[in-house]
């Protein structure tokens, strides 16, 4: 009698946070094609920006959308990164973005959260890391959502999820 075993073990490529992050750009396509921002230069560094920090696992969350009166309003997504642990979750299709929303007075930015394991670095590998990205971020305090944030999408590959918030009025 014979016996034998399978073992399967996912490592996160750059493939995969490439799959996931296209996946944002695709969503703020769509909201630069309903409101006009942002750019595609900007698209295109969030994208890349995107795929560093999940490649080297150091995403914790990344908010990106419209802001009046310091607080996040409609349209704006909000990704969530989690190891899913040997375990699965949806590849959802992007998109279904809200036509229509308010965003007079308002303008287009992004906050990023950084994960456990980039602040475990020294801080000359944050700096080297970070100097790599698209652009610099400053620090500061995560601005409160006018509504509240409505899960309904998750992105993954790999063995890695986003899972997307967007903002919705009450």
């Amino acid at each position: 009698m014979s016996s034998y075993s399978y073992t399967e073990s996912a490592t996160f490529t750059v493939t995969h946070a490439r799959h996931m992050a296209a996946k944002i750009a695709t969503d703020l396509k769509r909201i630069q094609r309903l409101y006009g921002k942002p750019t595609d230069q900007t698209i295109a560094d969030y994208e890349a920006e995107a795929v560093a920090m999940m490649k080297a696992g150091y995403l914790s969350s990344v908010t990106y959308g419209f802001k009046r009166d310091g607080s996040w309003i409609e349209p704006t997504l909000k990704y969530t990164a989690r190891d899913l642990a040997n375990g699965t979750a949806n590849d959802d299709d992007p998109g279904k973005i809200r036509p229509g929303r308010d965003v007079t007075g308002a303008s287009f930015t992004s906050f990023l959260a950084y994960s456990d394991a980039y602040f475990a670095l020294p801080q000359g590998d944050r700096d080297a890391f970070s100097g790599g990205l698209p652009f610099q971020r400053t620090t500061g305090t995560e601005p409160p959502v006018s509504g509240y944030f409505a899960s309904d999408h998750t992105y993954s590959a790999g063995g890695r999820a986003l899972d997307r918030s967007c903002v919705r009025s009450y």
